[in-house]
């Protein structure tokens, strides 16, 4: 069966960029296929307007990388405990950032309804932040409303994140690992810290369920 044009281009695309990366320090790729000790654990949403290495201008084999619709943080999830495991218990991460984006779609269905049938099975635990935020999002309208949606999945996720069994093992055992929360501006190609850091610590951790601080870039939150 032949190729189509747009994987085509996928495979001369790749080609082009091995080309530039070997032309610019030919041990590219074989320093890299030699160690995988990445810094960070992404959990991000699967729309493809986030890519994470992008974003966050790491390089190749920094970032070790979990997305789903809506960046969900679901016990039951075999796919992300496996991942979340590996990165903390085998990689020793240190720290572990949660990713919500603007103009998110899973968000937006679990408003308005009406995505296929498993994705709306996905989006269960969001009607759940919605449940739990009903009063204050029942103020909002329009965009304004999703983007707010969007931070509170965020906390909500990272709190989750937080009581994982194997992230509590981690804390237990004296590791060091953060948990973070940000969200991505589709509109400015900012990322915002949205005011929620758990560490194990008890501090931290009461913090997990206190109201957000306002939002402000990623930089200013680690200056601070």
């Amino acid at each position: 069966m032949p190729n189509g044009p747009a994987y085509t281009k996928i495979l001369e695309r790749n080609r082009a960029w091995v080309a530039e990366r070997t032309s610019e320090d030919p041990e590219f790729f074989s320093r890299r296929a030699k160690e995988h000790r990445p810094r960070y654990l992404w959990i991000g949403c699967s729309d493809a307007r986030v890519p994470a290495d992008v974003l966050t201008q790491t390089e190749p084999g920094e970032i070790f990388v979990h997305r789903n619709i809506a960046n969900q943080v679901v016990a039951t999830d075999a796919n992300l405990a496996a991942v979340l495991q590996y990165a903390i218990d085998v990689l020793k991460v240190e720290d572990v950032v949660v990713c919500g984006h603007s103009e998110c779609g899973g968000v937006k269905a679990s408003i308005t309804g009406g995505a296929p049938q498993v994705v709306d099975n996905w989006l269960a635990q969001l009607r759940t932040v919605i449940r739990l935020h009903e009063d204050e999002l029942a103020e909002l309208n329009g965009d304004e409303r999703v983007m707010r949606l969007v931070e509170l999945n965020v906390r909500e996720q990272v709190y989750n994140l937080s009581r994982t069994t194997v992230v509590q093992e981690a804390w237990g055992r004296g590791q060091t690992l953060r948990l973070h929360g940000v969200v991505y501006r589709l509109d400015e190609g900012i990322l915002r810290d949205v005011g929620v850091s758990i560490d194990g610590s008890p501090a931290s951790e009461r913090l997990a369920g206190a109201a957000p601080a306002a939002a402000r870039p990623l930089a200013d939150a680690r200056a601070g």
